[in-house]
């Protein structure tokens, strides 16, 4: 795919480390990212007040998941059984059985759908909510909250465990100031650590020179557009960076040591069950959103091989976090989403793996004031396109905005002074909402 940053936009991702949260929160570079990040509140009460993204790299297939199709031929069917669930009705692939039994807590859409079969394409529309476009560089949705909602607490409000799952995680045509900070570091490591937590021994002498670089920054470029109490929250904005780093409760919410054994055990002593239990850690610091990258897993070849490698660790750490979210009175508040890229071909091919297939496959969604015990829509009776109300990724980025108390159809202002919304023609999945 071939994309042309508009004048002046970055054509990279923003992947914040702690120093780059710094330096680029002093600096604020694209003008027109400030009427948000000083003045955008939420435009509606919200009902999540965080955001747990699992992104599955790859393409996982909605059959081996949680749209498996038993009564359809073996060349469809796959190799694994169907096993029911706690909802009635609702069957899952057997290699899911934990999160089989959480399924009354889970929303499963069953008829997502784009036209994107390359992996960068679907990756995009998932992380973004907008179809990819050779002139503009879009914001991920992470980056979208974190320049509406900015910091809650000290944390930074949008995380990506371990790294941003691709370019398209990044901060798109906005301020880098809001792109993900990168943990970088493997929770499930002995030795795990986030790098540069610890307060730079420069940071407190430096901290008026900062300030007034700040406001020559203002000065020089925005003094037309900025106002004097603008440049106070800018300010305030700065400050929360430094916290960042000098905050006892931050470096906490990453010390993943502090979890007793058994919770830790519970997740998995794993990657994708540590990433999992992190993220729980950082949603209750106050991030707002937290993208975890788990698994691989575009299964071309020998599907059954690629799914026991890798869905056994998902479904024990995904069942965990749900369950434990609620145990603790908090899956009411935080959003959590299960996403991949795309789905699997309905057929498997001559190597008894699964192609790419964008027509249909399903998203999981749980908390947030979504449905418990509910699932949205349908495919047919081979998983190969949607039978009933098929969801796209405009209307799945919609309702997480309006579930954040985002008003999706606000516009934000990309290089050029180019009004763009922050979600386009989506509409709210009223259906799925509690």
């Amino acid at each position: 795919m071939t994309r042309e940053p508009a004048p002046n936009q970055r054509s990279r991702p923003s992947l914040l480390s702690r120093r780059r949260f710094l330096g680029t929160s002093a600096a604020l570079g694209a003008g027109a990212v400030f009427p948000s990040l000083l003045h955008g509140r939420a435009a509606r009460s919200p009902r999540a007040t965080s955001v747990i993204h699992i992104f599955l790299p790859g393409g996982m297939a909605q059959q081996e998941s949680f749209d498996p199709k038993p009564y359809a031929p073996a060349e469809y069917r796959g190799p694994f059984r169907a096993i029911p669930t706690t909802v009635d009705g609702l069957q899952f692939s057997e290699l899911f059985s934990k999160t089989a039994r959480v399924a009354d807590k889970l929303t499963v859409i069953q008829s997502m759908t784009h036209g994107e079969a390359a992996h960068e394409r679907g990756a995009h529309n998932m992380l973004t909510g907008y179809r990819p476009s050779p002139a503009l560089i879009y914001p991920s949705i992470g980056a979208v909250v974190a320049h509406e909602l900015g910091p809650k607490t000290d944390l930074p409000p949008y995380v990506c465990i371990p790294r941003p799952p691709n370019e398209f995680a990044g901060s798109g045509y906005l301020s880098s100031a809001f792109g993900p900070f990168s943990v970088l570091g493997e929770p499930s490591s002995r030795n795990f650590s986030v790098r540069n937590l610890a307060p730079p021994k420069a940071i407190d002498a430096d901290r008026q020179a900062r300030r007034r670089r700040l406001l020559e920054v203002v000065d020089a470029d925005f003094k037309d557009r900025v106002s004097s109490d603008d440049v106070a929250a800018m300010q305030s904005f700065q400050e929360r960076a430094y916290a960042l780093v000098g905050s006892e409760a931050a470096r906490s919410a990453f010390d993943i040591a502090k979890e007793d054994k058994k919770t830790r055990d519970r997740y998995g002593k794993n990657r994708d069950g540590q990433r999992l239990l992190l993220a729980r850690r950082l949603v209750e610091g106050g991030a707002r959103y937290v993208t975890v990258s788990a698994g691989s897993w575009d299964h071309h070849d020998d599907i059954s091989r690629g799914m026991r490698s890798n869905a056994p660790n998902l479904d024990r750490a995904f069942a965990a976090l749900i369950a434990d979210l609620d145990e603790r009175g908090r899956l009411d508040e935080t959003l959590v989403l299960l996403t991949s890229e795309f789905g699997r071909t309905p057929m498997l091919n001559d190597t008894n793996g699964r192609d790419h297939w964008p027509r249909v496959f399903s998203v999981v969604a749980a908390g947030g004031g979504i449905k418990r015990g509910h699932v949205h829509g349908t495919s047919d009776a081979m998983a190969a396109e949607p039978d009933d109300d098929p969801v796209g990724i405009e209307d799945l980025a919609a309702t997480v905005y309006h579930q954040l108390g985002i008003d999706a159809e606000r516009e934000l202002i990309a290089p050029g002074d180019r009004p763009i919304e922050i979600v386009k023609g989506g509409r709210v999945l009223r259906s799925i909402l509690a």
